[in-house]
């Protein structure tokens, strides 16, 4: 699949790309209680860009300049734009 294919809503996204930017690393309070760490990156491929949301572990893996699989992922819209999620059933994969 290719970035300008994806749509709000999509599930089970299979994705390959370059990350291009990476933003900073903020702390966010949990539904369920705690805290973890969020960032947003953007994931480049040969038809488009898409923003990636990064959790905790994920943030040192998604490094800038890295090639990343995304397995398993997920869109939703958030403020009028379609996000890529990894999500607790998908996986990140660098390359």
């Amino acid at each position: 699949m290719q970035i300008s294919e994806l749509k709000d809503g999509t599930r089970n996204v299979s994705v390959e790309g370059m990350i291009t930017k990476v933003g900073e690393t903020r702390i966010v309070n949990l539904r369920a209680g705690g805290q973890a760490e969020v960032s947003d990156a953007t994931l480049t491929d040969e038809s488009g860009s898409i923003t990636l949301t990064l959790w905790d572990r994920q943030i040192e893996q998604a490094k800038m300049g890295k090639h990343v699989s995304v397995n398993n992922g997920y869109t939703n819209s958030y403020r009028g734009k379609v996000r890529l999620n990894v999500g607790r059933f998908g996986s990140i994969e660098v390359s």
